[in-house]
């Protein structure tokens, strides 16, 4: 059991993934909400764990090393928070009784929040897959 770290609507779906869920701040555009899964974008839509809309606006104009830590960091301390802390505790720990998938649409792993939920939900004890989009392998 573990969780898989995804583009959505690009990373193909495993037999076995389970659940995706869609950390994004907005649904995709111009796709009807009933071929969200289908289309491999999502299952379920849960934005709490997305960046907010200042903070993806940062997370986007970073243009070198430095600007993306200070993202890293803000976005760090949105997730600290009781709501979103909590829901990657719950996520953490339903790794290891069942498969699911998180992601959102950035083509760059490396510089995209997925990669920090990864690692936000490694230092909670989760089990990652590493069949993901690369986001969740190797050393951090």
């Amino acid at each position: 059991m573990s969780i898989r770290i995804v583009q959505l609507g690009v990373t193909p779906r495993l037999p076995d993934e389970g659940v995706r869920l869609g950390t994004v701040r907005r649904p995709p555009r111009g796709i009807r909400k009933e071929d969200y899964a289908r289309l491999g974008y999502y299952d379920s839509w849960l934005p709490l764990l997305a960046p907010s809309a200042e903070l993806m606006a940062q997370g986007k104009a970073a243009e070198d090393d430095r600007q993306w830590a200070a993202f890293a960091r803000a976005y760090r301390k949105e997730m600290s928070e009781s709501a979103p802390s909590q829901v990657l505790d719950a996520l953490a720990a339903m790794s290891h009784g069942a498969n699911l998938s998180v992601g959102c649409y950035c083509d760059n792993p490396a510089r995209c929040h997925r990669t920090l939920l990864a690692q936000l939900l490694e230092e909670r004890g989760a089990v990652l897959d590493g069949k993901g989009d690369g986001s969740d392998a190797g050393p951090r």
